[in-house]
Parts: C-alpha cells; structure tokens; sequence
C-alpha cells in the first residue's frame, strides 16, 4: 500500500524547487550520485581535466558541461581526438583524484530532504549512477548515507550507461518495484532521458534545487515522461 504524500523541505528558508511532497503513486525513490545527491560536477571537471594535462589535451568546459551525464569511459570515447589517448590511465588518474579530494564533497539540500521524506514514507530508496563503484561508495561514506538506500546500482552493474534505461530499470528491479511506480531524480539531460526510457516519473536539480522535466521545462513539479510508454523492470515478465 502506497504511504500518505508527505510534505519535505530542505534546510533552511524554503526556496522554489524545495518544498513539495511525494505524490500518490510513487512507491520508490532512485536517485542519481553525481551532480545529484553531491555537488560533485566542478571536482569532475578538475579531476579530468589533471588527467588530460599530461597529454596536452586542454579539456573545453563547455564541452564538458554538454557532455557531464556520460560515464568517463564515454566520455573519452566521445572526447575530440580521444581516440587516441590510453583511457586507462587516464581514468585511474582521474579516480586518484577524485578519491583524494571525496571528504570535500558537500550535498544538495533539496535532494537530501526528498530522500528524507521518503525515508519517514517507508519508500525503498535506490542510487542509480554511471559511474564507478570505487567513487560511488567512498562519496556515500563521505556524505553518511551508506546506509540510506536498499541498493547502490553502479556503472559495473548494466550492460548500457545512461542515456540508455538499463541503470535505471536494474534499480527498480533490485527494489522490487515496477519503473512506473519509481519517481528518478538526476541532473544531466542522458540521465533524464534515461529515467523517461525506463518509463519513470523524473525530477533534475537546477542550481541546487529540484525541477520539472516536462517538455521545454513546463509541466507539473513532478515531471512527466514525455510520452515515453512505461518499461517493466529488468527481470519482469513482457
């Protein structure tokens, strides 16, 4: 049986995008990590862009910004002249730095209060991310939410990244709940549109504060999907 709405807000005075409730239907909560639950996206950047240096690869920001929802391993395949680089290390550079830096990351208050509602809801709560296991865990730790969520779903867990639905939909089907009945919240468009592909209600997080996603930015608080027909859960019967 689906838990009554309950009203949430984030610390200090309300501010649009940071009081509403969970609506009726919702039955799960799956969140992104990066840029999402953390304030992660300007460590990224830097950190990519240490790792680039030695290769005389001067990373473009706004490029980087278009492109912030892809795994790192995708985004040196889509990376200009990336072809050509040795991947590995440069990713181990790059997790070297963001592990060395992961007790500075700090979390968005909107987001932490949606999780917090809820958590006082009894709703299951999910991480689904495109990156690594070896940052998405240290970086809970860092925040004191390893113990928050039933399940962590990582790059390592899903044949296809976002903005493919495979991260979303192997959450939802950890959590024992079908994708319709999830509300995902993430920042980047390949999120989003990887939540919409898995048929869930989705939420982003626009300068700290959560947004419709509806078409052209419109719609109510809680998004729609844009049409997209809802997906069962990996695993589900079709």
């Amino acid at each position: 049986m689906n838990a009554a709405p309950h009203p949430w807000t984030c610390p200090g005075p309300v501010a649009p995008g940071c009081a509403s409730t969970i609506p009726d239907g919702v039955e799960a909560l799956i969140l992104d990590f990066d840029g999402t639950i953390a304030d992660t996206t300007p460590g990224h950047e830097r950190a990519l862009r240490a790792a680039l240096r030695p290769h005389g690869v001067d990373l473009d920001p706004h490029w980087y910004r278009r492109h912030v929802g892809l795994s790192i391993h995708d985004l040196l395949a889509a990376l200009p002249g990336g072809g050509r680089l040795p991947h590995e290390e440069i990713i181990q550079r790059s997790r070297s730095h963001l592990l060395a830096h992961v007790h500075t990351i700090t979390p968005f208050g909107c987001v932490l209060g949606l999780l917090r509602a809820a958590r006082r809801a009894r709703l299951p709560c999910a991480v689904a991310s495109g990156a690594s296991r070896l940052l998405v865990g240290p970086g809970l730790g860092a925040l004191g939410l390893g113990q928050e969520f039933a399940t962590v779903v990582t790059r390592e867990d899903a044949p296809h990244g976002k903005p493919a639905p495979d991260l979303y939909l192997a959450a939802a089907h950890r959590l024992g709940v079908h994708a319709s009945a999830c509300l995902a919240v993430d920042d980047a468009p390949e999120g989003i549109a990887s939540a919409r592909a898995a048929g869930m209600r989705v939420l982003t997080v626009v300068d700290g504060h959560l947004a419709p996603t509806g078409a052209h930015g419109t719609g109510s608080v809680f998004g729609d999907t844009s049409g997209a027909k809802p997906r069962r859960s990996a695993g589900s019967a079709s």
